[in-house]
């Protein structure tokens, strides 16, 4: 068996069909532009940014049980680690049809009545040899698994975009990264400020609270630093917002198993992410290190300030 990635991640993972239109979403209609089949999935995704960055990644998820299988083709020429995913004849990918419009903003309808979560005997040897866990909000059907992984030293990076009640809550409470988009963090705390929604996340385990909000930027704490941050957006020409989220989860990742610290882990994982979406679909534009380090060095890259409670609000 190969060695154990640093990097290990189970959760969504999608074969998308993306249609791209002349005209916003808002406009109601527009003429398609090209139409393209891509690999997806916010685990999936994840892990293929790790790799890209030069990180070591592994998906632990359930994958078909066919040498040939798409999803399992593609992790691996993504650089993604298979070896130690369990495999069923029944596991197939979400499937997503995702409209982008000219604006870069997109809209996903998905069917995901798929097997997700992972086994729930995984083995503790292969938790134990790993240094990050990322899962989604599927991970409910594993939370034994997710546990377990806390418990064996494994820091937690949740992505978690819906709820399904309690048992989300008790995943949530499991994360000690917690990246949230904006809008699911306000409706899981009734916040209204991202001051208020980062107090009313945090818990004495939590390592952070990061809160992503597309061109608004990053809110975030950690325990290693005083003081809440807003970290304003970088600049670049938006061509497709799909998969941002998912880089920015793996690059931070990535981050984080190499010792970076809260700020850090926030302003490379930001950076990926406003590369991601200079291509098309959710790897086209993957970033590499090299690029991510070349942007953090730009004379117009942002800084970190910060956040007071009246001054940001989400405005909506």
């Amino acid at each position: 068996m190969p060695a154990v990635p640093s990097i290990l991640g189970f959760g969504a993972i999608a074969i998308d069909d993306i249609v791209y239109v002349d005209q916003p979403l808002s406009a109601g209609k527009g003429k398609v532009l090209q139409s393209a089949r891509a690999f997806g999935g916010n685990v999936a995704t994840a892990l293929a940014a790790v790799a890209r960055l030069g990180g070591t990644a592994g998906f632990v998820g359930w994958l078909g049980s066919a040498a040939d299988d798409a999803v399992l083709c593609d992790l691996v020429a993504s650089g993604v680690e298979t070896a130690f995913a369990p495999r069923h004849p029944h596991a197939r990918p979400v499937r997503s049809r995702i409209t982008v419009g000219s604006d870069g903003e997109r809209f996903i309808a998905y069917d995901d009545e798929a097997m997700l979560g992972t086994a729930p005997d995984f083995p503790d040897e292969v938790l134990s040899s790993a240094t990050v866990l990322i899962i989604d909000s599927y991970a409910i059907r594993s939370l034994d698994v997710v546990a377990r992984a806390r418990d064996l030293g494994l820091a937690i990076l949740g992505d978690i975009e819906w709820s399904a009640g309690p048992a989300t809550e008790r995943l949530i409470a499991l994360c000690d990264h917690l990246i949230l988009p904006l809008g699911f963090a306000q409706t899981a705390t009734g916040c209204r400020s991202p001051a208020e929604m980062l107090d009313a996340l945090w818990l004495p385990s939590r390592s952070a609270v990061v809160l992503t909000d597309g061109g608004r930027g990053v809110y975030y704490r950690g325990r290693d630093e005083a003081g809440l941050w807003h970290l304003p957006p970088h600049r670049v020409a938006v061509v497709d917002s799909t998969g941002a989220g998912d880089c920015f989860h793996g690059a931070y990742a990535h981050a984080l198993a190499r010792g970076a610290d809260t700020a850090g882990r926030v302003a490379f994982a930001a950076a990926a992410a406003a590369l991601s979406i200079t291509g098309r679909g959710g790897r086209e534009a993957l970033p590499t290190d090299a690029q991510v380090t070349e942007l953090l060095a730009s004379a117009n890259a942002p800084s970190a300030v910060g956040l007071k409670y009246a001054r940001h609000e989400t405005g909506t």
